[in-house]
């Protein structure tokens, strides 16, 4: 535990201006950012007599080394940067709302030539216009199956698009009138974007517009007798009706406005977000967070909105947002928001009328929430508690180990030798902390070999990193002999850790467990124990779980530890050795497939894999691109004509003398688009 005067800068050093602020840990981890108006009367705050700080905010002070400023010059600078700086370095003790599940959106790709309605979750892309959240898929599927009779804009993949232009027949949905069948020339793209853009408008709320000028179209089609023209029109009048009731109007003023309340104790708070747009509830989604730090409503509310808008623009954020509190710089909050849209954004807390009204329902979902996430922690918390006190207890540790790494070999009969280190902490898998191992110490199979040699590089990187930060002198001369081996590539070579500035992101390997987990028996425990007293590390327990017996192994003892199957103990053991094969066997096969899956284009010299891409795409097949002449071969971007020469040799110098037959069907084999036969 740190002593915060032991880092406090100097009296006059923090400037009286506008910034963020930066604690980092012993490891130069950033762990806290925050932002203020003054920097010097904010960062006093922290360095007063520990006794009158608050319990969360006298954990983060003990447990920082240093602090960091940058001075900025408005208040909104200042808020911009401290989300770009929470996003990147991920500090442990900020607010940080996590969800348990992706949201579904509907989609429309504006960004192709005919674009397409669809549903889509995760990551927001350029050049799609979104629609929600919305709490089910088939919610959106419902609403685009009763729009599409009016809007027919296509919904098919980009497969099935292509397949229908090469043969000339639509899909089914073109048949019966629910797309307006632009892979077969159907409509013009000009037609089809005015489709999709009709669409657009009527799913942001402008449904007025459509459902009169329907109704107008209906009337002047029944006054010239065009009776079935006019029955549907009616059909298309009820089908956008439909689609609107599934969503009932709670604003009479057709306001864009999203709702956010916010449900909280001591240890957790819920929020819940109400997207209204044209007066009605278009979305709805929640988060849940961990009072990590000192904060109050207002300080959530503010981590809310820099969540929610920090990756949005133009409509995507609203004209309103109506909070249960303002944030503690609410003028900062709203040009922030305002610069983000291109336009005025009115930041409130609803008083009066049908928005407080709204709010209640919204507060409502949000208490739900937090009941609901509090009753499925508790038993997810007493669980893992318990398994780890059992681990503790059997194999003899001081304290339960939270945090667990386990390490497995993987190879196919000695060929693609890999290994995998998964981390798990407070009993959950750490995936953003997997690594992956080529072994190059030597060839062939040897798996107490292979996890001596992982075990020691894996475990030589933590000793360099505390070098690096100081931590030790002077690293410990070690007991036994320690192998050079090298590094592979971007996964643990050293040169890659060394050139890595001190930003304050985790480093890859700078953290140790408490407790080391091998995939086998006696031989593979010995051999990792072997590793760390060749490394002067003794701090570090290590067991092994085999896979016959399910039974635990110490260094040094002859008999092993059983755990009775019921343990919960057992279970966390078994998840994580589990989840090491899983992932080093996922890595050995990705190897061998790309050991195995090669192209005739590989033997062309300075010939990269972009331009391997360009060839196959502009020519379809490497069958195709043998039978092109060295002009054609040109014509494709960035290939000159020496490069086509290379081409053309290589791949005359790689074609089969004849075709490959399966021996089993009969059937001849033709080349795929990779240029390979298997």
């Amino acid at each position: 535990m740190a002593d915060p005067s032991s880092y406090r800068p100097k009296p006059g050093q923090i400037p009286d201006s506008p910034g963020v602020y930066k604690f980092r840990d012993e490891h130069r981890r950033v762990i806290y950012v925050g932002k203020a108006k003054s920097l010097r009367q904010r960062l006093a705050n922290y360095f007063q007599d520990l006794s009158g700080l608050h319990p969360r905010t006298r954990t983060m002070v003990t447990t920082a080394a240093s602090v960091e400023w940058t001075v900025v010059a408005t208040e909104v600078e200042a808020l911009q940067l401290e989300y770009s700086w929470i996003k990147e370095f991920d500090p442990r003790f900020n607010v940080k709302y996590r969800d348990d599940k992706s949201y579904p959106y509907l989609a429309v790709t504006l960004n192709e030539e005919f674009p397409r309605v669809q549903v889509m979750r995760g990551a927001k892309k350029k050049g799609v216009r979104y629609f929600g959240p919305y709490g089910h898929a088939w919610a959106i599927r419902e609403t685009v199956d009763l729009m599409l009779r009016v809007f027919p804009v296509r919904t098919c993949s980009a497969g099935v698009f292509k397949n229908a232009a090469r043969t000339g027949r639509p899909c089914l949905l073109g048949y019966i009138g629910k797309c307006s069948a632009p892979c077969v020339g159907r409509v013009t793209p000009e037609e089809h974007r005015e489709l999709a853009d009709d669409f657009c408008d009527f799913m942001a709320g402008r449904t007025g517009t459509y459902i009169r000028r329907l109704e107008k179209d209906m009337m002047a089609a029944a006054e010239e007798m065009e009776y079935e023209r006019a029955a549907r029109l009616r059909d298309d009048v009820e089908a956008l009706k439909r689609a609107m009731e599934k969503s009932a109007v709670v604003l009479a003023d057709a306001t864009d406005a999203d709702l956010i309340a916010v449900a909280e104790d001591e240890l957790e708070a819920a929020l819940q977000i109400f997207h209204v747009r044209g007066g009605r509830v278009r979305g709805q989604r929640g988060w849940v967070t961990d009072k990590v730090e000192n904060v109050d409503t207002s300080g959530l509310v503010e981590h809310a909105l820099q969540q929610l808008y920090g990756e949005e623009s133009g409509d995507a954020v609203p004209k309103e947002v109506l909070v249960p509190a303002l944030p503690e710089d609410p003028a900062a909050v709203s040009q922030w928001l305002a610069d983000r849209r291109g336009s005025q954004v009115s930041l409130r807390i609803p008083q009066r009328g049908d928005k407080k009204d709204l709010m209640v329902t919204v507060q409502r979902n949000a208490q739900q929430a937090l009941g609901l996430h509090k009753t499925k922690r508790a038993s997810d918390l007493t669980t893992r508690s318990r398994a780890l006190e059992e681990i503790a207890e059997a194999l003899g540790l001081d304290t339960a180990p939270l945090r667990i790494e386990c390490f497995d070999i993987s190879h196919l009969q000695g060929d693609d030798v890999v290994a995998s280190m998964v981390v798990f902490e407070d009993g959950l898998a750490r995936k953003g902390e997997y690594r992956r191992f080529q072994i190059k110490g030597f060839e062939g199979q040897d798996d107490v070999r292979s996890m001596h040699e992982v075990i020691s590089r894996r475990f030589r990187r933590y000793l360099q990193e505390k070098e690096r930060t100081g931590e030790w002198e002077e690293t410990p001369a070690p007991t036994g002999p320690v192998p050079a081996v090298p590094g592979d590539g971007d996964r643990d070579a050293p040169a890659a850790e060394e050139s890595r500035e001190d930003d304050g992101r985790p480093k890859r390997f700078a953290y140790p467990p408490q407790l080391l987990v091998v995939d086998g028996g006696q031989p593979q425990v010995a051999a990792a124990k072997r590793a760390l007293d060749e490394l002067g590390i003794d701090d570090i327990a290590v067991c092994g779980l085999a896979k016959r017996l399910e039974e635990v192994w110490l260094p040094d003892d002859d008999d092993p530890v059983v755990l009775p199957r019921s343990s919960e103990g057992l279970y966390l053991l078994q998840r994580v050795r589990d989840e090491a094969h899983r992932f080093a066997i996922t890595y050995q096969r990705a190897k061998r497939a790309k050991r195995i899956r090669s192209s005739p284009l590989d033997a062309v010299p300075g010939l990269g894999d972009t331009r391997k891409q360009a060839l196959i795409k502009h020519f379809g097949s490497v069958k195709k691109l043998r039978q092109a002449t060295i002009e054609e071969i040109c014509e494709v971007p960035g290939i000159g004509r020496r490069t086509a020469e290379s081409v053309a040799v290589a791949l005359a110098a790689a074609a089969p003398a004849a075709p490959a037959v399966n021996t089993a069907t009969g059937e001849i084999m033709e080349e795929d688009d990779g240029g390979s036969t298997t």
